[in-house]
């Protein structure tokens, strides 16, 4: 299994941005599918963007509605979650994971490796 480290997170505005990185280890990267998810004081762990292993397709949760981006350079063991006009609603450790699934890759079942998380905190 991969060993995920997240960085990148941090107090922001609203309206600004925040890039998310996660750094693989002990494993094939580019064998697996990786996700980000987030999860809120006193809220079940939400899904928030996933990128298939084979390349061929991304998801994001429907909040994300355009303002995030997840991107991976699988060279660099690398997956990233570029987040734009940030709403205090946004605020939450966020979670790199990574699944052994091509696709149907959006609920925490779905994945075998998790980070520790890194907080971000949107402020209004």
């Amino acid at each position: 299994q991969l060993h995920l480290v997240e960085s990148g997170g941090g107090l922001v505005q609203v309206g600004g941005s925040l890039r998310l990185s996660c750094a693989a280890s002990g494993g094939a990267f580019a064998s697996y599918s990786m996700g980000w998810f987030r999860q809120a004081p006193g809220k079940e762990r939400e899904f928030v963007a996933a990128y298939s292993r084979s390349g061929a397709r991304t998801y994001y949760g429907d909040f994300v509605k355009g303002r995030f981006i997840i991107s991976r350079v699988n060279g660099a063991n690398t997956v990233y979650l570029d987040m734009h006009s940030l709403k205090p609603e946004d605020t939450a450790v966020y979670y790199c994971a990574a699944s052994v699934y091509v696709s149907t890759i959006t609920t925490p079942s779905d994945f075998i490796s998790w980070g520790q998380g890194t907080q971000v905190t949107v402020s209004s």
